[in-house]
């Protein structure tokens, strides 16, 4: 079982910056690949960034793409979302999530979630 806490969430202006952070409890962190997704008000829940275990592969949507860094450090059992150049559209509930397979990344095939972390940015 792997518990997930995310943190690093706020109000940030447009074109501001965030790094958000999720620790995960346990001593199976490095057999996860590790996601992060966002639901904005009124919409679905949508994959952000994904890594796999090693950290060599990513994923990004194309509406991060280049301006989003996922990353993870193994010693600490933390994965990271790195949030650059933030556009109101970004604004939504930060989740994120652990899983045993690489893919595909929606909602029904993710093992663990955490609660969320609220980014807001204001126009």
């Amino acid at each position: 079982q792997v518990q997930l806490v995310e943190s690093g969430g706020g109000l940030v202006q447009a074109g501001g910056s965030l790094r958000l952070s999720c620790a995960a409890s346990g001593r199976t962190f490095s057999t996860y690949a590790m996601g992060w997704f966002r639901q904005a008000p009124g919409k679905e829940r949508e994959i952000v960034a994904a890594i796999n275990r090693s950290g060599g592969n990513v994923y990004y949507a194309d509406s991060v793409k280049d301006r989003f860094t996922i990353s993870r450090d193994s010693a600490k059992n933390t994965v990271y979302l790195q949030m650059y150049s933030l556009k109101p559209e970004d604004t939504a509930v930060y989740y994120c999530t652990a899983s045993t397979d690489w893919g595909p990344w929606i909602t029904s095939g993710m093992d663990h979630w955490g609660k969320g972390t609220l980014v807001t940015v204001s126009s």
